[in-house]
């Protein structure tokens, strides 16, 4: 005798639903591949709508997409900011010292 817990997991994993919770099926994989493509635009226009027609129906491809765009949005905001001087000076002299044991060693 099944619970309704089981019947409902049950029902999940055999439906349409399953297909887009599970990011391991075809779809969704090959979805994922082109993610970061589409937000850098380096996919043609037709297979921008068949990757932005999946997301909007897949949550969790949905939120990969999100996560990745926020991910690339801090990771370029970070390398537009310059180290303050002080703590470029101390990296020079790191290197001149590393450099010169080297060259001693």
């Amino acid at each position: 005798m099944s619970t309704d817990r089981e019947h409902h997991d049950h029902s999940t994993h055999e439906g349409h639903a399953h297909l887009h919770e599970d990011p391991t099926n075809a779809e969704c994989a090959d979805v994922l591949e082109r993610i970061v493509r589409l937000i850098d635009n380096e996919l043609e226009a037709g297979d921008c709508a068949v990757v932005r027609a999946h997301i909007d129906s897949c949550s969790p491809c949905l939120e990969r997409y999100d996560l990745q765009r926020t991910v690339k949005a801090v990771v370029a905001r970070s390398c537009g900011e310059t180290a303050p001087a002080d703590l470029r000076e101390r990296v020079r002299i790191q290197i001149r010292e590393v450099q010169v044991r080297i060259s001693e060693g």
